[in-house]
């Protein structure tokens, strides 16, 4: 290989190298993009909006939606559900594979119950499929599998599950 061919094939795999970085860190915005929306009165246009037309988001305990339309009626609700919530997404494991990528996420969410006025922490992992349309990044599958959902005053510890 000559010298300039090398040089050429270095700066292909660097560009390569820093698309996933680049990738990788507008997937963390989406995705804290997401959490401010859900933060704002789980905004559904807003929601809605980071998602494919055909989207699947679904939680054990809250249900299954398929689309965006479905995805954003059930934002619609999510309000009254949740009535206060601050959407904590940690330790993610982003892996980027050209157009299409995973991760997954620990979520925690303190939050109010709207049925009970109820103070309550909420622990998840978030698994997640995400496409690139164009120049942006979408969900296009989202999972949240519950670890604890428990009120504020008795503790994971006490009592895992309860309620919503």
């Amino acid at each position: 290989m000559s010298s300039a061919e090398d040089i050429n094939a270095r700066l292909a795999e660097l560009e390569a190298r820093v698309r996933v970085v680049e990738d990788t860190n507008a997937i963390r915005n989406l995705k804290s993009r997401y959490a401010e929306l859900c933060d704002d009165n789980y905004n559904p246009d807003g929601i809605a909006s980071l998602f494919t037309e055909d989207a699947i988001w679904e939680s054990d305990s809250l249900g299954r939606y398929e689309g965006r339309d479905a995805i954003r009626e059930f934002f619609v609700g999510a309000s009254s559900i949740f009535t206060f919530a601050i959407h904590y997404s940690l330790n993610s494991q982003i892996e980027v594979t050209g157009d299409r990528a995973r991760a997954q996420w620990f979520l925690f969410m303190p939050c109010t119950l709207g049925a009970s006025n109820e103070a309550m922490w909420r622990a998840g992992i978030d698994t997640e499929e995400y496409v690139r349309i164009g120049d942006d990044w979408l969900f296009n599958y989202k999972r949240s599998t519950p670890l604890f959902h428990t009120p504020f005053d008795k503790g994971w510890s006490e009592l895992r599950f309860a309620g919503a």
